[in-house]
């Protein structure tokens, strides 16, 4: 269930976080679809079956999160970089090792 799966809650948090900021037109856009993403990517992965298929997913989530550290960082917001920051760290665990 994705209510106790935390990665899940934490990039959750952070998408409606990300979406209260007063940004405008394509910065907006592009972090909205950024978090997004990061939320989507980590349920679907969690319901794959094979470690691959799961890995495949939380690899795209993790992408994701650089992204978003990446418009975060242009846009000087160390308050929610630091919440990104935990989130990297966790998905990164849910990856594991290097194939």
């Amino acid at each position: 269930m994705l209510k106790n799966f935390r990665c899940y809650q934490m990039a959750k948090d952070i998408h409606q976080l990300c979406e209260k900021l007063p940004l405008k037109g394509e910065v907006r856009s592009q972090l909205s679809r950024a978090t997004l993403s990061i939320v989507l990517n980590l349920a679907e992965g969690s319901g794959k079956f094979e470690k691959k298929e799961q890995k495949r997913f939380f690899k795209i989530a993790f992408a994701s999160i650089r992204e978003t550290q990446a418009i975060l960082d242009l846009l000087e917001n160390q308050e929610v970089v630091a919440k990104v920051d935990s989130l990297a760290a966790a998905t990164w665990r849910l990856i594991g090792r290097p194939d």
